[in-house]
């Protein structure tokens, strides 16, 4: 049952995702707010997951900077001197065989670059001084992105390093049972629910029943499931099909009086735009440097040299987006980069689109009836489903469920806020933790 904060009292929910975090605070009367960040006069929601590292030197000292979210971009973009960038991080979590990265000779575990990250959102974000005192709940996936994820080791990680910026006393929270919690708030009657979550890395689900009783609200998880499919995947769908063919994937080379088809490694850093800038520094570039001058056609690789050569990768990654969200509208939309004297332009049908990405929309709905069997639930039991994330907009995956459970039992939420405002006014609520099996 739920016991709120004493009046007035703030919560917080921090919904830490693949591609974007998202930070909302919650008081005792419900009403919840996103924290806005403000970035060259422009105003969002959303923190981008990523940080930028550089070096500047100055009297003859190095000195040593850190940025996150849109300012670590813009830093990528635009800085002058020598910088590493890093995205995604989060995927890493449980990743045994990730240990570490060296930065400019610096050591860092993946819970270093959390702690980094967080003491910055925390420096850009309004509101800071509520985040250190007031009760946190923090989200996670039900499965970990990776092959083989180690859950326990995520997990510790997620500990030290939300600990080491300061946040020592969170709660964890599976975040489609954040979302749920959010949604049941609008619920006239007593209902199982299950929660789609598409984030960046990962896809989600869980089926949860709620339950009101002498005017309060009682929550039993049933069942859950995740998969490591979900927006990263479908972009590179959209890569591998587009714009990799046009850089130079499936042409050929001369070596030694024989004509062999070029290495597709070359082609698989495309799929991560910050992927692209290690490839910058690397052996990748002076390979492709070293193959396009035995390439039978040299002018695609040539293009793709200038794409890691110039930093275009982000730009590339907008487009390719921007394509994707547009597909959602209409049957068919162009996709467009055009910079300098690289030119990918193609128009692109959703049907193409679908059929790109049939294999994983597959997967995403054996993951669903795998969580209404962990439930013991068959789809009749279900008296609504509840979208949140980017990619419930994909009329393909939305098809998915329509199938299963009609039209009239599906209902799609703000697609990035509703996972940390269900972790705030989560926080509000002192027994709910038994009940949601918080870990």
């Amino acid at each position: 049952m739920v016991s709120p904060k004493a009046a007035g009292a703030l919560s917080v929910g921090i919904d830490f995702g693949t591609a974007n975090t998202v930070i909302a605070l919650a008081d005792a009367a419900g009403d919840v707010r996103v924290l806005p960040f403000e970035h060259n006069e422009i105003v969002s929601e959303t923190f981008p997951t990523a940080l930028c590292f550089w070096e500047e030197v100055a009297g003859g000292e190095h000195f040593k900077h850190v940025e996150a979210g849109p300012w670590a971009i813009s830093q990528y973009l635009n800085g002058l001197s020598a910088h590493r960038f890093i995205q995604s991080f989060k995927s890493f979590a449980a990743s045994g065989s990730f240990k570490e990265t060296r930065i400019f000779s610096d050591r860092f575990r993946f819970e270093d670059l959390l702690a980094a990250f967080m003491r910055v959102l925390q420096r850009h974000a309004e509101g800071t001084a509520t985040l250190a005192g007031a009760p946190v709940r923090i989200g996670r996936p039900v499965r970990f992105a990776g092959a083989s994820p180690d859950e326990a080791l995520a997990m510790e990680r997620y500990r030290a390093g939300f600990a080491s910026a300061g946040i020592t006393d969170a709660r964890y929270v599976y975040e489609p049972v954040a979302a749920a919690f959010f949604f049941a708030r609008q619920l006239a009657a007593d209902a199982t629910i299950l929660v789609a979550d598409f984030g960046g890395g990962t896809s989600d689900f869980s089926v949860i029943r709620f339950t009101r009783r002498n005017g309060r609200l009682e929550a039993t998880p049933l069942g859950n499931a995740g998969i490591g499919i979900a927006g990263d995947s479908f972009d590179a769908r959209l890569i591998d099909k587009v714009v990799a063919p046009e850089l130079g994937k499936g042409s050929e080379y001369r070596s030694m009086g024989a004509v062999l088809p070029l290495p597709n490694r070359y082609f698989a850093g495309l799929a991560s735009w910050n992927q692209l800038a290690v490839m910058k520094h690397g052996r990748d570039l002076a390979d492709l440097v070293k193959l396009a001058r035995m390439a039978i056609d040299p002018e695609p690789l040539q293009a793709f040299i200038r794409i890691v050569e110039d930093d275009l990768g982000f730009a590339l990654h907008r487009a390719v987006s921007a394509t994707k969200i547009a597909l959602s509208d209409a049957d068919s939309a162009p996709f467009s980069f055009t910079v300098g004297d690289v030119e990918i332009e193609r128009r692109i049908s959703r049907a193409d689109f679908e059929s790109w990405i049939a294999p994983d929309v597959t997967r995403l709905g054996e993951t669903v009836d795998q969580a209404l069997a962990n439930a013991g639930i068959g789809e009749a039991g279900i008296d609504a489903v509840f979208f949140t994330g980017g990619s419930s907009s994909i009329p393909a995956i939305r098809q998915v469920f329509a199938d299963r459970f009609g039209t009239q039992r599906l209902t799609f939420a703000e697609r990035f806020s509703s996972i940390a405002a269900g972790l705030a006014l989560m926080a509000q609520a002192d027994d709910l933790d038994g009940s949601l099996s918080l870990s």
